[in-house]
């Protein structure tokens, strides 16, 4: 048999298919391995339907020779002007060379020219074979197509990204790590891509579903699994919120540090690495996570570590899905390190004449180590806006402003309070006012809190959008870039306004526009994120990369860098189901998409 197949080959396919349309073919190829993934653009582009070209195929079954992903052109030219064996045997040639691997790739970065477009199958029946097989782990009560739930889990009123024209097909609820393992493997095997949902909280596109697919909420999982007070961690699951979390750990006299906008989840937050007020004193979520129990693109389940304080064994994968943004694996569960609650605390706020003396304060401050427990700045717009909205008890004078927070022993405390009020008297300070208690404590902090909101509360009608964007650079630098981004927003005419937490050099600028004004806010922003890099800065403190600032990446980082996590993502998620086309681009972008640096 094996040699009347070589004969056939040696001597009717060289004799007679040396002129055949397939040998033109096969000579564009130029190589025979990706001849199967080549075919298969050429029949999707003639509109044929091919166990590859949007059907689920699981089983590996051998199909007829008659469409061995060849072009039913081809074959019909092939059997027109060649004898029936040596077109079968040119067939069974090209199958065969299909079989043959590709040659894997040696190199230890992705560059985006030479990653090829995500092949997910987003066909409504696959979708709906994929609905039938969930429903039947976690129940009919557990999966929804409700019309505002998929709006809401694709985008939200306070997020940068507006071109929201994608929506998952339905949402799943799971309870479990399990559950979750069992999902991600239909999504596996059916190529349907997933969005994590945890919160929705985060302000760069994180959750839109550029690619349809299913969606996986977490809201089913908020629990406190155990703590472990002797040993200062806690376990939780990923919708647990920060606010829940530490109302229930003051039963202990503990505390989780990390404390981004209200609402906020656990998952959210260990994804997008983010901080918040406290990140000065206490540092950054991936400072407060021990270990996590992750689920990846093809349901294995693993975990990052046991609950030691420190170890070094092997790889840290815990930092590696810090800040990961769910394009690596959906967060089931997290070990986070607490501490103890400070004996005391208090609040005070400081007025300044210009941005400028407000930052001299605090680089003063940071010089002489003061360790206060937050520092933050507020401009003169956003004071306005806090007044206008209503959302604070007081009116307060409209000028930048800091407002500190200090804790640690009353002593302590009470020695912080007195040193920074001197330096706020040599910067220049309008004003000082400290809490005399906690009831002033939590009236003073609240205008800070309400700051995003109180924007959001002057918008012009329902049309108006709010950007919320953040950089960072090093301290030093901090009171130049203030200065420019809000003389920028002056000439703008726009409401902008500028929040920060300046003891770490990070910033926010919140601008209000219509879609008429996009344009010029994105160009104010583009300036802002320029000046930041040039300072040697960061594109983002604590927001994250998402759909907005991916095509900023490469400047600060490098393309290499970059290309170097495109690698990670294909080793960890080859079909590229999780989250795609986040931090950073897995296709070409069109003409005109990415501004010029």
């Amino acid at each position: 048999m094996l040699s009347l197949f070589s004969l056939v080959c040696q001597r009717s396919v060289a004799q007679t298919v040396r002129r055949s349309p397939l040998l033109l073919y096969q000579q564009k190829c130029r190589r025979i391995a990706p001849a199967q993934s080549r075919l298969r653009k050429v029949i999707s582009e003639n509109g044929k339907n091919t166990p590859f070209n949007g059907q689920s195929n699981n089983k590996k079954t051998e199909p007829p020779l008659n469409s061995l992903w060849v072009p039913q052109e081809l074959q019909s030219s092939i059997i027109g002007k060649s004898n029936s064996t040596a077109a079968v045997a040119s067939l069974i040639c090209l199958y065969l060379g299909s079989l043959i691997p590709n040659q894997p790739s040696t190199s230890s970065t992705l560059p985006l020219a030479q990653s090829s477009e995500p092949q997910h199958n987003t066909s409504r029946s696959n979708l709906q074979g994929a609905m039938i097989d969930i429903v039947a782990i976690v129940g009919d009560e557990n999966v929804s197509m409700a019309e505002d739930e998929l709006i809401s889990h694709s985008n939200s009123a306070w997020s940068t990204y507006t071109q929201n024209d994608s929506r998952p097909c339905f949402i799943v609820f799971p309870s479990s790590t399990e559950e979750v393992s069992a999902i991600m493997k239909i999504c596996h095997r059916r190529k349907v891509p997933v969005t994590g949902y945890s919160g929705g909280t985060s302000l760069e596109g994180h959750y839109t579903p550029t690619r349809g697919g299913i969606c996986i909420d977490f809201a089913n999982m908020s629990k406190i699994i155990e703590l472990h007070e002797k040993d200062l961690d806690v376990v939780v699951q990923p919708a647990l919120g920060w606010e829940v979390l530490n109302e229930q750990l003051a039963k202990s006299n503990l505390f989780f540090p990390p404390d981004p906008g209200p609402g906020a989840q656990i998952g959210g937050m260990v994804a997008t690495g983010c901080s918040g007020t406290n990140a000065y004193r206490y540092g950054t979520m991936k400072d407060w996570v021990l270990s996590l129990t992750v689920v990846l693109a093809d349901g294995t389940v693993i975990k990052t570590r046991q609950r030691p304080q420190k170890s070094s064994a092997g790889y840290d994968l815990t930092k590696l899905f810090i800040g990961s943004e769910g394009t690596l694996g959906l967060i089931t569960e997290a070990v986070l390190k607490v501490t103890q609650l400070p004996q005391t605390t208090s609040v005070a706020v400081a007025s300044f004449p210009s941005i400028r003396a407000a930052s001299d304060c605090v680089s003063q401050i940071v010089a002489d180590g003061v360790q206060v427990a937050a520092i933050e700045i507020l401009d003169d717009k956003q004071m306005y806006c806090i007044n206008k909205s209503n959302m604070s008890r007081r009116t307060w004078p409209e000028l930048p402003t800091l407002f500190l927070k200090f804790a640690g022993t009353p002593t302590v405390v009470k020695e912080q309070i007195n040193i920074v009020k001197q330096v706020a008297k040599k910067a220049g300070s309008r004003t000082f006012d400290f809490a005399k208690g906690k009831e002033e404590q939590v009236e003073l902090w609240s205008a800070r809190k309400a700051a995003l909101w109180s924007v959001m509360s002057l918008r012009r009608d329902e049309s108006d959008h709010v950007w919320t964007g953040d950089v960072a650079v090093p301290i030093s630098r901090l009171p130049d870039l203030i200065e420019e981004t809000k003389e920028d927003l002056n000439k703008s005419g726009l409401l902008g306004t500028i929040l920060g937490h300046v003891g770490d050099g990070n910033f926010h600028v919140t601008i209000v526009y219509n879609d008429n004004e996009r344009e010029l806010t994105e160009r104010i922003v583009h300036r802002m994120v320029k000046r930041a890099v040039e300072m040697e800065g960061t594109v983002t403190g604590e927001h994250g990369v998402g759909l907005v600032k991916r095509d900023y990446l490469p400047h600060e980082l490098g393309q290499s860098t970059v290309d170097a996590m495109r690698q990670m993502k294909r080793a960890f998620d080859p079909l590229c189901l999780l989250n795609c086309d986040k931090i950073f681009r897995m296709v070409q972008p069109q003409k005109g998409e990415v501004v010029e640096w």
